[in-house]
């Protein structure tokens, strides 16, 4: 269904790289989002507490894995959101529910790597993906 790799696969790519290349990867893992649809960026969609603009959809396989559309008008933060979903995508809602996203995204060391203000909004975007797989598993 996507384009992204396994959150492992990303973290083993980006302990070999410097600053500069860090960055690239994490534009190049945005570009592999599946394009969401203009339709779907509305005000409900928005994840608040971003500098930029993110929208996330939630949807659900027909095996019932949650999958979501997402997007962003600045290419770090929508490598960002890629390796948040990369984390999360076309798994189980039980199992989204019991991940620890943060724990996951912590040897990125994103807040040393990157400023304040491309990664403000991950929490609520982890949030956002728990209270999904929440509802879901539910």
């Amino acid at each position: 269904m996507t384009g992204l790799p396994p959150i492992e696969d990303v973290l083993d790519e980006y302990q070999l790289l410097d600053r500069e290349d860090r960055y690239r990867l994490l534009i190049d893992l945005g570009r592999k989002l599946e394009p969401m649809p203009e339709a779907l960026k509305t005000d409900a969609t928005k994840v608040p507490g971003c500098s930029a603009s993110v929208w996330v959809y939630p949807t659900t396989s027909d095996d019932r894995r949650l999958h979501f559309l997402a997007d962003s008008n600045a290419a770090i933060t929508k490598g960002i959101v890629a390796l948040v979903l990369s984390a999360v995508q076309d798994k189980a809602p039980d199992k989204v529910a019991g991940m620890d996203v943060a724990a996951a995204l912590a040897p990125f060391e994103l807040q040393k790597h990157l400023s304040a203000n491309r990664t403000q909004g991950v929490p609520n975007m982890i949030a956002l993906v728990r209270q999904t797989a929440e509802r879901l598993a539910a």
